[in-house]
């Protein structure tokens, strides 16, 4: 119902548009639509209370009576949309004389024609809305309380912490003693054990703990997941990519793949995991691939059914959590309590060990419980309330369907816009890493996200619905390798499985994969194509495209596209990664004119045609790691445009400074005949994150001076080549998050570089000379997560040591110490968070610092608790050989005695 709930906001307010003298509509229909608008408001408030219960809740009657207003809302909507484009969308400016005049005068009858058939469209409307009426004559309203839109700050912790350590330990260390214990004779052999147990139950956490642990002990490793409909040429890829192995995989079958795995790990002590396997063929393939060597090897798979995990071998049974476990996973993820796991309000103790009975250990299952209470008061008949609502639970059994009611309780809990957004993750396979930034624009595209917040641009409210669904638990944040941002997010099978059946329901996708359509409605309103193994012939005839707002293709169905010219109303179309058929082709693009979302990274195509301009409504402009080599000038005709993503290497044209929507550019390539673009981007003041290819001495002023303009900016990435440039007069916003300034120098650190600068986590500065109290400036900013810090101490001859105090960089995961002439020491309790570290040092620190105090040679790596690995630039200073050899065995002995373990490169 939350379909309907979404339609009709948005349809409201396009209806209050019409209303606007621009639109000159025929006498009668602007009463039309006052009609219409009220009617329409009281059947949305209807549905809002019809949706607070899960459908198969609700009588018979008032389902079909959802769906009817559904189907309604989507046609209303659509007329209105066509009738705007054909009226807005407009053409380009007449020329003069005869031929100018009979231009605008067949222009002025199509408006008119247009204008007569959307008072015919209206009446029509109108009717049927009255018919809607009739079949149900009382509607109800109520309201809907607010939510919160910020990423819970414990979110991260709670989230390793739930994967690594809550009742995981001993099950983990079974495992690891099963797969590296017995005789060496018996090592020599392959070990496999096969993860089985229900969704939800943490087997993939399982098997991923236990690889890290033991993945060092063998030559090469892997680890990837297949999914229930597998590309095995994907999944193929993936194991050779993870082993390490580079190849290229254009032009081979399955089984060049097979073999060229099996050559690679011939001889070889290898470590790979298998996840998610759901079928027994697919993992008798796989084991073609994988030789049975002398060396010894080891094999995880992690599966859902039992009898799989049979005939796989070496079936390991996962265990619910018990209770004392499921205690502390629920309470950590409500409370927040760190020391000791009881409930702190004793009234409430005991509905909690109710819950939790009716969860059974189910990890999965807890996350979403207790997320739901994390935000809500802490009253004891509410939580009675949750307890009565999710039904017989998994107290007697852990069946796949008892845990969907619990799924399925969260997802009714969330608020309308936020059920909408996350059934539109439906359209992605299992296992798929979804890019946050173009899960948001696609959102906007669809019209989810509406009605802009005071200071909040649409993206920033969208980013606010995705982070609402990250603190629910309903999606998994995937963050970047420093840990700094999140760059995609994942679903869980299980709740991948609730939102894919509800879509059906709702005609809100139609999956198209190697087993059949996902729905059983006739008029298809988005469509995911996954898998090429569906007939194309006998799918696409039975199926009209001229209602489809939605298609995304994956890379192994690229073959199913339908041509663009069968479109209508299509307002995403996202061929990521696929190669055009040749219905596809590119110059129907012009015809889209309702489309809003345009994504062709990676399709190979050579060019765009010129009539990209004629899409008016244009928001998202895609084309990173295709062949196009320049933009055509009709671009600057998208006044609504707001990303635009291109390679370095595709020049934009003149006049890209009239976008002055844009809230997202990369890369923008800026040269020596760059002189206009770079005046133009002074235009573009609403950019947030701008990623810019700078080459070119003579534009480093111009430049800086435009930077200093666009004060939205939240995130800067400068690459710049054929020498160093002078950042000493620009001034970030105090709300950037992403700083990345490579050959960007600043004299000293800047005066803006406070611990005010709450929100910046990712960070790449190069500083001429540095101070003590300026290295702690940048310890104390609050969210750094990475620091790239390069000075110049070496060319300036400046020997100054380095020490990092207590409570300094208390979030900082990556951390990059380059240019230092003296070494750097790290007291206890600082960078508490550290996993990689790399910094320059000499040898003559190595000797200074163990001569000192009569001892060995010691910087306080010991004091760092979270170091994981280690990379030293090691510089000799003209010391002399034997000194060198010295120093470095030194340095490697203190690395190698680390109670981590720590994995070390020392280059130099």
């Amino acid at each position: 119902m939350e379909v309907v709930t979404g339609v009709l906001t948005g349809l409201v307010f396009k209806l209050g548009k019409l209303l606007v003298g621009e639109y000159n509509l025929q006498k009668g229909v602007k009463g039309e639509i006052m009609f219409l608008q009220p009617e329409l408001q009281s059947m949305q408030a209807a549905l809002k209370e019809i949706s607070r219960s899960p459908s198969d809740q609700l009588d018979r009657q008032d389902r079909m009576w959802a769906s009817e207003v559904r189907e309604l809302s989507y046609d209303i909507e659509d007329s209105i949309d066509t009738f705007m484009v054909r009226c807005e969308g407009g053409q380009l400016a007449a020329p003069d004389g005869l031929r100018g005049f009979i231009d605008r005068s067949l222009d002025l009858l199509t408006r008119f024609r247009v204008r007569r058939q959307v008072a015919m469209d209206i009446r029509g409307i109108k009717r049927r809305v009255i018919e809607v009426r009739e079949r149900r004559e009382v509607y109800k309203i109520d309201g809907v309380g607010a939510r919160p839109d910020a990423v819970d700050p414990r979110l991260l912790a709670h989230y390793t912490k739930v994967t690594e350590l809550v009742g995981i330990d001993d099950a983990r260390d079974e495992l690891i003693k099963v797969l590296t214990d017995g005789s060496e004779a018996s090592k020599q052999h392959g070990r496999v054990i096969s993860i089985v147990g229900c969704g939800g139950l943490g087997k993939t956490t399982l098997a991923n703990v236990v690889y890290l642990k033991i993945r060092a002990q063998f030559d090469c490793w892997a680890f990837v997941s297949v999914s229930q409909t597998p590309d095995m040429r994907r999944l193929f890829r993936g194991i050779l990519s993870g082993l390490g192995k580079d190849i290229n995989e254009e032009t081979l079958d399955v089984k060049h793949f097979i073999d060229a795995i099996r050559k690679f790990l011939q001889a070889k002590r290898y470590c790979i995991v298998i996840d998610d396997i759901w079928d027994i063929s697919v993992w008798n393939m796989i084991k073609c691939a994988l030789p049975d060597n002398m060396g010894g090897h080891v094999i995880i798979t992690t599966t859902c059914n039992f009898k799989v995990a049979e005939e796989i071998g070496g079936a390991y049974s996962m265990k619910a959590l018990c209770h004392e476990s499921s205690r502390e996973l629920f309470y950590r993820r409500i409370f927040g309590n760190e020391e000791k796991y009881k409930c702190p309000d004793e009234h409430l103790t005991e509905v909690s060990d109710r819950i939790l009975k009716k969860c059974a250990g189910v990890p999965l299952a807890i996350i979403m419980i207790a997320s739901l209470f994390a935000n809500k008061a802490r009253d004891k008949m509410e939580w009675l309330e949750v307890y009565s609502s999710i039904g017989t639970g998994l107290e007697d059994s852990t069946d796949v369907e008892n845990m969907r009611k619990i799924l399925a309780y969260s997802y009714y809990d969330l608020k309308y816009h936020l059920r909408i957004c996350l059934l539109y993750l439906s359209m992605f396979p299992e296992d798929t890493p979804i890019t946050k930034n173009h899960l948001i624009w696609m959102w906007i595209a669809e019209g989810f996200v509406q009605c802009e917040q005071q200071g909040k641009s649409l993206f920033e409210l969208g980013e606010c619905y995705f982070n609402e669904l990250i603190n629910t638990s309903m999606i998994q944040p995937v963050y970047d390798r420093h840990e700094a941002m999140i760059e995609h997010c994942r679903v869980h099978d299980m709740v991948l499985e609730v939102i894919r059946s509800l879509s059906s329901e709702e005609n809100f996708v139609t999956i198209l994969n190697n087993e059949h359509s996902t729905s059983p409605w006739k008029m298809f309103r988005r469509l995911s194509l996954q898998n090429s193994m569906v007939h194309h012939d006998s799918t696409f005839p039975s199926m009209s495209m001229l209602q489809v707002r939605s298609v995304i293709t994956f890379s192994s169905a690229f073959d199913l596209m339908p041509a663009l010219a069968s479109f209508r109303v299509l307002r995403v179309l996202n061929l990521k990664g696929s190669y055009l058929p040749q219905g596809c082709d590119l110059k129907h693009l012009g015809n889209l004119f309702h489309l809003r979302y345009l994504g062709l990274e990676r399709t190979y195509s050579n060019e765009l045609p010129d009539e990209i301009g004629n899409l008016r409504y244009l928001q998202t402009l895609d084309i990173k790691g295709s062949n196009i080599g320049s933009l055509p000038s009709t671009v600057v005709q998208l006044r609504h445009l707001m990303c635009l993503c291109v390679d370095q290497n595709t020049r934009v044209p003149n006049g890209i400074g009239s976008l002055t929507t844009l809230e997202e550019l990369s890369t923008l390539y800026l040269c020596d005949e760059s002189t206009d673009i770079t005046e133009e981007l002074c235009h573009l003041t609403e950019l947030r994150e701008l990623e810019l290819f700078f080459w070119n001495n003579t534009l480093e002023k111009s430049l800086v001076a435009c930077l200093c303009k666009l004060r939205e900016i939240q995130s800067l990435v400068i690459w710049a080549s054929g020498g160093e440039y002078n950042f000493d007069a620009w001034v970030a916003p105090r709300h950037v998050r992403r700083l990345q300034l490579q050959s960007c120098w600043f004299s000293r650190l800047p005066d803006w570089m406070t611990p005010s600068l709450l929100c910046l986590s990712s960070l790449w500065i190069n500083v001429r000379e540095l101070h003590q109290e300026e290295l702690e400036i940048l310890g104390r900013l609050p969210a750094l997560h990475h620091l790239y810090l390069m000075l110049d101490h070496e060319k300036l001859k400046i020997p100054q040591r380095f020490v990092v105090g207590a409570c300094l960089f208390p979030c900082l995961v990556d951390c990059r110490l380059l240019g230092f002439m003296g070494a750097v020491f790290f007291h206890q309790g600082a960078m508490m968070r550290l996993k990689h570290l790399a910094f320059t040092l000499y040898a003559r620190d190595v000797r200074e610092i163990a001569s000192s105090d009569g001892s060995c040679f010691d910087l306080g790596l010991g004091n760092l608790p979270s170091l994981k690995d280690v990379i030293v630039y090691f510089r000799s200073g003209g010391a002399g050989e034997m000194e060198v050899e010295e120093a470095k065995a030194a340095l490697a002995h203190v690395l190698e005695i680390h109670p981590n373990h720590l994995d070390y490169d020392i280059w130099g």
